[in-house]
């Protein structure tokens, strides 16, 4: 193969074979993009899911806030009032802003500073609302920027400055506490001084959150709405007081400084999450620790008080956003390990059947005299050619189709791809042609015997792989982040399976071939004997088939666990299809206006009576239901309970011994004896009959029911709602109140699933699992392409001896059932395999739920799916059948004529 070529190589081999050359290029793109979008993917939804986490936390959990004491005694009056003023308290606002870490940002939009009362200060107006005769108490804060966090619905902001000395300050309300303590544009509140006289708050306007939800009114709720506060004690029926905010004029800030409210300088960070991702997160947690108790607390403390303490949930936030990922990405990392094997394994049978449709051509190259290295080249630089521009082409348009993420990994990806496609068809030819061969000898395998060095080297690799699975056996899959290990585990154990099955796949062979030769019809024996005749390296295809068919039949298990584990989430979270509940006696009339709401298919009214004292001094909720109705929603579901179950017996009330059914931890305190309960000051004596683990009037709670028949009070204070397809606005409609609450079923399950994490993960899995579905279908048809010119020819010579069509499409197709057989028994068996391997250290509670927390009672283990193990396995034989027939059909087409011609090897 010296000298200069008549023609270039490269040039004459894409013309000579345009067909070929399009159909690597298409292949290879199509990996490339797959191969390139994956961790694109990945990164996009973890960045979206961490920002998420932050942003719908709550902002009094995410806020950086640090407070600190007001200035002591020992300075003047003068001199505390400078340390208060609205310019000193803005200049250690930015000071505190500047000395935060990255990559943690502010949101100064949602942020605020200013001095805050710790110690409520009572008033005593004769206007305010009394609940059980106790005045309300306020927190008076000088929130900094009011004018632009609120809309002023009457009078004027407060304004004005004040001093210790000062008889009256400036304030203003929200709607909220204007409209629950009766408060109007001019209104005072007189509260106690500290050493003088009382200091008078004058009501000067009036003003409406634009935001309230943000982090400026929610941080302090407290400033935006009102709320009932107990007094302290364990009573559950203590005495409550309404607890109001009011906004100070930042220039008045001194004034408080002569009030029982022991006032502290603070400033409130809201977290700006817009730019964060997930690669940030070590990051995130040190600059976290950082400010709690670091380095940025120390610098923090030199620029706004040497007293600073710090209160954030941030790190809890981003834990539980870590405990979510750390259980999603091991299972994702399942499905992208196992579609990547499939990828790489089509790219080696593709450059495999190109060598082997070359074999002649290259077989005649090294008989003049090409050495492996030189026709190695050529092979690589004709690949290449065709092979770099696809994957180039892959990587763009997965950059588009995926336009977040990292590009590093993402060209890593797709550069593999092409290397792996540049060099499957040169080093293939390489192997097949290391030594010259004069003719082409029989491979088979029920004849071929393997070499010593091929043996050792499927024992090595036989040998590492169980090794691999049984390490992974003993040590557990548990363990958060993401283990190669645990993400490899269906590919070694279809390593496994494939070198075992293509062992022992000769044996059937032989005993079919024996019962087969004794048939009057030449058809099954020629089939076996076809099948024997396959080619011998059928390890590639059949290792894609079962690393395709488990982790097809992995991810059907792991998405309908999910999907199982969100129903019964949603169905503890409401016990029916819909619940409404409220803090009061219900109307009489409710149910059956309830009952006649589209879709309302029954209604069982509850009677819940929180915090009833136990015997052993623990409180729990006991729930009155109608035993019939309460049976009849709860059918079919795990919350069920005969009605017989609870039934009273006839009796006088409160003498007859109730039947129960309690939590189990209810029920052990309990015991099997009759206990008396105080019940809405009723005294009840009830008999635990049964233990359940959840129920549908008290869910995600400890809990005892009884018959309501048997209660002193009877009105309900809870509806359970059967149905189908509820209309939820029509019964929100109807059950509307102030003190009602309507949650559905439906809507449940459909925040547990609201997440990036959940969302985007489910969708990567889908993606993976198929495309690897789709392309083992093409290592399928790869495997079968490789025989079909010699099937044909066969087809051809057989009809020539009286063979008809229906007997040749017979012959093919019992020809190709045996290995696809072979590969979905394998399949389905590799499929349970990893399932059980895996199933103990994988939970699904993450990719389920948008909370980690919110499975714990329900259970999310991980259980092979019949259908997800059976389907593809069967559509793998149903395919094979079907291209065998198709082939049938197309060979008798063309006719002998074309398929036999003069000097053809075949």
């Amino acid at each position: 193969m010296s000298g200069k070529a008549v023609a270039p190589w490269v040039r004459t081999r894409l013309r000579t074979t345009p067909g070929a050359a399009a159909a690597l290029a298409l292949l290879v793109l199509l990996t490339a993009w797959l191969a390139a979008a994956y961790p694109r993917g990945i990164d996009t939804y973890e960045d979206d899911g961490l920002r998420r986490t932050v942003a719908t936390a709550a902002p009094g959990r995410t806020a950086l806030q640090f407070v600190a004491g007001a200035p002591g005694l020992a300075l003047s009056d003068e001199q505390r009032a400078a340390l208060v003023s609205p310019a000193e308290m803005r200049r250690r606002f930015d000071a505190v802003v500047q000395n935060v870490p990255a990559p943690l940002t502010t949101d100064l939009s949602q942020s605020a500073y200013g001095l805050r009362t710790t110690q409520k200060l009572e008033s005593d107006e004769p206007y305010l609302p009394r609940p059980r005769g106790l005045p309300p108490q306020f927190t008076v804060a000088t929130q900094s920027d009011l004018a632009a966090h609120a809309r002023l619905v009457s009078g004027r902001l407060p304004a004005g400055s004040a001093d210790q000395k000062s008889a009256e300050a400036e304030v203003a309300v929200t709607e909220a506490t204007a409209r629950t303590l009766n408060i109007k544009a001019g209104s005072v509140l007189h509260v106690d001084g500290l050493g003088r006289p009382e200091l008078v708050f004058k009501v000067t306007g009036i003003v409406a959150p634009l935001l309230p939800e943000t982090g400026y009114w929610s941080v302090l709720p407290v400033l935006r709405t009102p709320e009932l506060t107990p007094v302290p004690g364990t009573d559950p029926d203590r005495k409550r007081y309404w607890h109001a905010g009011l906004l100070l004029a930042p220039g008045a800030a001194p004034a408080l400084l002569a009030t029982n409210g022991k006032p502290q300088a603070y400033a409130q960070l809201a977290t700006d999450s817009a730019d964060v991702n997930a690669r940030q997160f070590d990051d995130l947690k040190a600059a976290v620790a950082s400010v709690q108790s670091g380095p940025a607390l120390t610098r923090i403390r030199t620029v706004f008080s040497v007293s600073t303490t710090v209160y954030t949930e941030l790190d809890r936030v981003l834990l539980s956003y870590a405990t979510v990922r750390d259980s999603i990405t091991p299972v994702v990392a399942v499905a992208g390990f196992g579609t990547a094997t499939v990828a790489a394994v089509v790219l080696l049978m593709a450059g495999g059947l190109a060598a082997a449709r070359r074999t002649a051509e290259l077989a005649l190259l090294r008989a003049r005299g090409g050495s492996l290295l030189q026709i190695a080249g050529r092979l690589l630089a004709e690949s290449a050619v065709v092979v770099v521009p696809a994957a180039a082409l892959g990587l763009l348009l997965a950059v588009l189709a995926v336009p977040h993420g990292r590009l590093g990994p993402a060209l890593a990806a797709a550069g593999g791809v092409a290397m792996l496609g540049c060099l499957a068809l040169p080093v293939r030819a390489a192997l097949t042609h290391r030594t010259v061969s004069s003719a082409a000898e029989r491979a088979d395998l029920v004849r071929e015997k393997a070499s010593p060095r091929r043996t050792m080297a499927e024992l090595t690799l036989l040998v590492l792989a169980a090794g691999a699975v049984f390490a992974l056996r003993r040590r557990g899959t548990g363990g958060g982040s993401t283990d190669s290990l645990v993400s490899a585990a269906p590919v070694l154990i279809g390593v496994i399976a494939a070198l075992v099955l293509i062992r022992l796949y000769p044996l059937p062979l032989r005993w079919a071939a024996r019962p087969a030769a004794r048939l009057r019809s030449t058809v099954g024996f020629l089939s076996v004997a076809r099948a024997g005749r396959a080619s011998g390296g059928g390890v590639l295809p059949l290792l894609a088939l079962l690393t395709a068919l488990t982790t097809a039949a992995f991810g059907g298990s792991v998405l309908a666990g999910a999907a199982d584990a969100r129903d019964r989430a949603a169905l503890y979270a409401t016990g029916t299809a819909a619940r409404v509940d409220s803090d009061l006696s219900l109307p009489g009339d409710l149910p059956g206006r309830v009952a006649r709401v589209p879709g309302v298919r029954g209604v069982s009214p509850v009677h819940i009576e929180y915090s009833v004292q136990l015997p052993d001094d623990d409180r729990t909720a006991v729930a009155g239901v109608d035993p019939d109705t309460y049976a009849k929603l709860t059918a079919g579901t795990a919350l069920s309970v005969p009605s017989d179950r609870l039934k009273a017996p006839t009796g006088a009330q409160g003498k007859a011994v109730l039947p129960a059914v309690a939590s189990p931890s209810v029920a052990q305190r309990l015991g099997k004896e009759p206990v008396k309960l105080r019940v809405a000051g009723y005294d009840v004596t009830i008999k635990v009959v049964a233990a359940q683990n959840g129920s549908a009037a008290v869910p995600q709670s400890d809990f005892i029911l009884v018959d309501t028949a048997g209660l002193g009070a009877k009105d309900p204070t809870a509806l359970l709602v059967g149905g189908t397809s509820i209309d939820a606005k029509a019964l929100r409609k109807t059950a509307v109140s102030g003190h009602v609450s309507v949650r559905l079923r439906a809507e449940a399950r459909q925040e547990y699933a609201d997440s990036p994490l959940q969302n985007g993960a489910g969708r990567i899995y889908a993606a993976a699992v198929a495309a690897g579905a789709g392309l083992a279908v093409l290592a399928l048809l790869l495997s079968l392409l490789r025989g079909a010119p010699e099937r044909s020819a066969l087809l051809a010579r057989l009809r020539t001896m009286g063979l008809t069509r229906r007997q040749g499409r017979t012959l093919l197709v019992l020809e190709a059932l045996p290995p696809a057989f072979l590969a979905a028994v394998g399949g389905a068996l590799t499929g349970w395999a990893s399932i059980v391997l895996l199933a103990p250290g994988i939970d699904l509670a993450g990719l389920a739920l948008a909370t980690s927390s919110t499975l714990a009672p329900v259970g999310s283990e991980l259980r092979a799916d019949p259908l997800s193990l059976l389907l593809p396995a069967v559509c793998v034989v149903l395919l094979a059948a079907g291209v065998a027939a198709a082939q049938a059909w197309w060979s008798g087409r063309r006719g002998s004529i074309t398929e036999l011609r003069a000097g053809d090897a075949r």
